[in-house]
């Protein structure tokens, strides 16, 4: 009876040490916010300068949907992290909400497909057409 007793306290023991609270506690296992990927890119308009306001989308190559929407800065700027890891992923611009007070319209350039190796920067520029 006290090996066994023996026997269940110590797993038990072993079992605390290497099971991360989180999971104990049965919550669901948070990504690392310390590791990831990031997309940073600039939206251009025909003549180079950068546009403030574009609606940018990204998604993984490998589904339909966008998984991150975000606007360019005052600079034209984004960013966006993404997992760490060997992915591929697709940005575009979104002009559908979008009116330039010179009443110019824009139109999206070619989507850019974007290759993320593991914790890195990536940087890529959407440049867009009259």
């Amino acid at each position: 009876m006290r090996v066994r007793f023996g026997r269940i306290v110590t797993t038990l023991v072993v079992t605390a040490l290497f099971v991360p609270a989180s999971i104990q506690a049965g919550e669901k296992a948070q990504p690392d916010r310390n590791h990831y990927g990031l997309i940073f890119g600039t939206v251009f308009d025909p003549d180079g300068r950068p546009v403030y306001g574009v609606k940018v989308k990204i998604r993984r190559a490998d589904h339909k949907k966008a998984q991150w929407e975000l606007y360019s800065d005052h600079q034209g700027e984004f960013a966006q992290r993404v997992p760490p890891g060997k992915n591929d992923y697709i940005v575009w611009a979104d002009l559908k909400d979008l009116k330039l007070p010179s009443g110019k319209h824009l139109r999206a350039g070619t989507e850019v497909t974007v290759h993320i190796d593991n914790e890195e920067r990536t940087d890529v520029g959407l440049h867009l057409i009259w």
